[in-house]
């Protein structure tokens, strides 16, 4: 006799293989959740890794510039009024980028005595950044020079040792060609330099007297030299470059001396044993004292032949 199978109990076995086959598919989902996610950790680690390879491999100095570049400060003498004659030196010394050399300009005079200056020269620091004010009163020749480099060990807070391997003091009437400038340092010693045009004007031996105050350059040793000798405390008065010249022969500092006759000299304004006429080699015109003398020289040297052509104006 056959048995019938009871409805009910093939209904229940259907009910349970059911729930049994979901449980299987959402462990076999669960696992394979878990394995992508890891995937997905694991990419974004080998990511990470690749992108900070890739960072830490990139250099923090720009690209025309190495650890080893020249530091020259140069500082221009002039006077807190003088403030055109600072903008026009600004674009003068902001549209030269000699290679291999980070030069500092910076416009160097004695304590403000009007309002005016008060207010006038601190928009140019707040714009510029680009001024040193000593505490003196404005002169010449009673010590402003030594003021300038004895000062300097304490306004610059640089972790550089030294913060400069050159100093410079130039006139506000002179046009320095920097990338000469550079060219005529690479060969020199960074230590007990002294750098200029040697006066007397016919003189070519560089340890016969002074080098002129047009412009003269030394080694930061002798910077640190000049604020801690007597030396130099002692003897102020008289005219700066002559003062300064005899400074390093009673210190013998200085023993490392460069002549710079004829890349530097005197605007050829008249025929005389001090200047020349324009040449290529220039690194540095003096007595600039007129616009008229400021753009014959501009001229000669194409100083503006880097302009980039543009819609926006049409110079010949």
């Amino acid at each position: 006799m056959m048995m019938m199978n009871n409805p009910k109990s093939e209904q229940r076995r259907f009910v349970i293989s059911s729930v049994f086959f979901i449980l299987f598919l959402c462990a076999v989902a669960s696992i394979n959740e878990l394995r992508f996610g890891n995937f997905l950790k694991f990419r974004s680690c080998n990511s990470i890794s690749d992108s900070s390879s890739s960072s830490s491999s990139v250099t923090s100095l720009p690209l025309n510039s190495t650890s080893d570049d020249m530091r020259i400060l140069i500082g221009i003498m002039t006077v807190p009024d003088q403030y055109h004659r600072r903008h026009f030196l600004r674009m003068i010394y902001g549209t030269q980028s000699p290679a291999g050399a980070k030069i500092d300009v910076k416009f160097v005079f004695c304590n403000l005595t009007k309002e005016e200056q008060q207010i006038l020269v601190a928009l140019e620091i707040m714009r510029y950044d680009d001024i040193i004010i000593l505490n003196c009163t404005e002169n010449m020749n009673n010590g402003k020079t030594y003021t300038y480099f004895s000062s300097l060990l304490d306004i610059m807070n640089s972790t550089a040792a030294p913060p400069y391997h050159y100093v410079m003091k130039a006139d506000d009437d002179i046009f320095l060609r920097l990338d000469k400038l550079v060219e005529s340092l690479k060969p020199l010693p960074r230590e007990d330099l002294y750098y200029g045009y040697v006066i007397p004007c016919g003189s070519m031996d560089p340890f016969y007297r002074y080098m002129s105050g047009m412009g003269f350059l030394v080694s930061w040793d002798i910077v640190e030299w000049i604020k801690v000798s007597e030396i130099t405390r002692n003897h102020l008065q008289g005219p700066e470059d002559r003062v300064f010249g005899d400074w390093l022969r009673r210190g013998r500092r200085g023993m490392n001396r460069h002549g710079v006759k004829w890349a530097m000299y005197n605007f050829p304004d008249r025929p005389t044993v001090c200047t020349h006429e324009l040449w290529p080699e220039t690194i540095g015109v003096h007595l600039l004292k007129n616009q008229e003398k400021w753009v014959k020289t501009l001229k000669y040297f194409n100083f503006t032949q880097n302009l980039k052509p543009s819609k926006l104006y049409h110079i010949p």
